[in-house]
Formats: C-alpha cells, sequence, structure tokens
C-alpha cells in the first residue's frame, strides 16, 4: 500500500516538472513549440486510451500509475535534454 502511495505521489511531482520543462519550451515558440503542442495533445489521447484498456483488461490503480509514470519519466528525460 505504501508504495501506491509513493508512486502516486512521486507521478504527481514529476507531472508538475515535466509540465514546468513543456511550458518553458512553449514559451520559446517557434517550429519547436508548435511541434510540442501537438505531441502533448496526441499524447493525452494515446495515453488516455492505454489507461482505459489497461483498465477493462482488469489492470489496478496501481498498473495504472505504473504506466503513466513511465511516461512521464520518458517526457522528462527528453525536455531535460534539450
Amino acid at each position: 500500500m505504501f508504495k501506491f502511495w509513493y508512486d502516486a505521489t512521486m507521478l504527481s511531482l514529476e507531472s508538475q516538472h515535466v509540465i514546468g520543462l513543456r511550458l518553458i519550451k512553449l514559451a520559446g515558440g517557434g517550429p519547436s513549440a508548435h511541434s510540442e503542442a501537438t505531441r502533448m495533445v496526441t499524447e493525452k489521447i494515446s495515453e488516455s486510451m492505454a489507461v482505459t484498456a489497461t483498465l477493462l483488461r482488469g489492470g489496478s490503480g496501481e498498473a495504472v500509475v505504473a504506466q503513466v509514470r513511465r511516461t512521464v519519466r520518458s517526457n522528462s528525460r527528453r525536455l531535460s535534454r534539450g
């Protein structure tokens, strides 16, 4: 049970970090901002469909948090590089 709360808390913190990185990128404007905005919307739709599929297959809340956390960490690494 503690692991779930830890993972959920970390997801919240990591998501805030990614939001900040994305805001910086969007504020810069230009083609990279446009591609980031497009990527962000596409990713939201894709991730919500993946989460729905996980839940429909009987997945737990822990599985959903872990799944979303992987995506958020990936975005954090990608946005931190450039």
